[in-house]
């Protein structure tokens, strides 16, 4: 399984292909979810041939009553203040981990790579502080 995951640019906001490095847990999770996969999605929706739906994870927070003290985009900003409250990772890997654009328009056209490496390494410590941190809602 390739530890890259890649976005293209007909599904991004930006229309640029995005390259996501994948932690040894996501790994994990979708070894763990490869035999209920239907056709190309990961996670399926209920409808034969159509992903996951991009209300399921509110109807989740809804079914735990925390609709009120969490939403979906609010684990992207959990994420990006997390990584500039807690760690010593540039705000500039952050922002490119959530695919923002970075820079001004002379700025981005000196930048050829997508600085990878160093967005691997935040991911991995995203990922263990995930895993390992007790993280409350109330």
């Amino acid at each position: 399984m390739s530890s890259i995951w890649i976005l293209s640019a007909s599904r991004m906001k930006a229309k640029r292909e995005h390259r996501v490095p994948l932690t040894d847990r996501a790994l994990e999770i979708l070894t763990a979810v490869e035999p209920f996969k239907t056709g190309e999605f990961v996670f399926p929706g209920r409808k034969k041939g159509v992903g996951l739906s991009n209300m399921s994870l509110e109807a989740v927070l809804r079914r735990m009553n925390l609709k009120d003290v969490a939403t979906v985009h609010g684990f992207r900003s959990s994420f990006r203040d997390w990584a500039s409250e807690e760690t010593d990772h540039a705000g500039e890997i952050a922002e490119i981990c959530l695919a923002h654009i970075v820079g001004d328009e002379t700025v981005r056209s000196y930048r050829r790579g997508d600085i990878l490496d160093k967005r691997r390494r935040l991911m991995n410590d995203w990922s263990t502080y995930c895993m390992f941190e007790n993280i409350k809602l109330s």
